[in-house]
C-alpha cells in the first residue's frame, strides 16, 4: 500500500475513534444523571438554582372557573402535587414544595382554619437594620437571637391558607423538591386560585 494511502487511512481511523469516543462520553452511565426540576436541570447531588418559582412548571393548571360545588384539597407528598376538587371533580392541579427533612409536612386530615391574603411569618424571615438593610438572612427566631439594634422582617407568605399550627398552603419558591419549613408552597397564580375557592372549613387531606 502506498505511504500516502496508509497515512490517510490511519488519519480516518483516528478521526472515527475520536467521534465515537465523544459520543460515548455523553451516554456514559457512570456520569451523574441529570434530573429535571422546576428550577432547571442539575445533578441529584447538587442544589437546583434559585430561579423564580413556576419557571419550568408544566404541571399546574386551573379549570375550575365555571365549576360549582363543595371544594376539597388532596396533597400528595410523594408526588409533590396538590389536587383541587369541587364536588369530587378534579378542577386543578398544582406543583408544590413541602417540608424538607427535619421540617416534614405531616400527613393527616385537616381543614382550612385561617385565610390571610397578605400573611407574614412570625418565625422565619430576616433581621434588618432600621433602614431595611439585611443584617442576617433567612433566620429562624427560635434558633437565631435578635442582634442588638436589629428588627425582625417576617417572610412574606401570600394567599396563606392555614391547616394546622404553623402549617399552611401559600405562594412560595419551588425548587422541584421538598424544601420548606413544613408549609405547602405553590406557584403564585395557583395559590391565588386555591385561596379564592376555599373557605374556612374546607377539608384538606395530606397523604404520603
Amino acid at each position: 500500500m502506498p505511504p500516502t494511502t496508509l497515512i490517510i487511512r490511519h488519519l480516518g481511523l483516528a478521526l472515527l475513534a475520536l467521534f465515537l469516543g465523544s459520543g460515548c462520553a455523553e451516554m456514559d452511565p457512570r456520569l451523574p444523571a441529570q434530573t429535571s426540576y422546576l428550577g432547571g436541570f442539575h445533578s441529584p447531588h447538587t442544589h437546583a438554582p434559585r430561579v423564580p418559582y413556576g419557571h419550568v412548571d408544566h404541571v399546574s393548571y386551573w379549570a375550575g372557573h365555571r365549576v360549582s360545588g363543595q371544594p376539597s384539597i388532596r396533597i400528595s407528598l410523594s408526588r409533590q402535587r396538590a389536587y383541587f376538587y369541587k364536588n369530587g371533580q378534579l378542577v386543578g392541579v398544582s406543583a408544590i414544595s413541602t417540608g424538607r427533612e427535619g421540617f416534614d409536612t405531616k400527613p393527616g386530615r385537616f381543614k382550612i382554619i385561617q385565610k390571610d391574603k397578605e400573611h407574614v411569618s412570625s418565625r422565619f424571615g430576616d433581621y434588618v437594620d432600621r433602614d431595611g438593610r439585611i443584617i442576617q438572612k433567612e433566620i429562624d427566631r427560635e434558633v437565631n437571637p435578635l442582634p442588638p439594634g436589629a428588627l425582625y422582617d417576617g417572610a412574606s407568605m401570600p394567599h396563606f391558607m392555614r391547616i394546622t399550627g404553623g402549617t399552611g398552603m401559600h405562594e412560595g419558591f419551588l425548587p422541584g423538591y421538598p424544601a420548606s419549613h413544613g408549609c405547602i408552597r405553590m406557584p403564585g397564580y395557583m395559590a391565588a386560585h386555591f385561596f379564592q375557592n376555599v373557605a374556612v372549613g374546607t377539608p384538606v387531606s395530606v397523604e404520603e
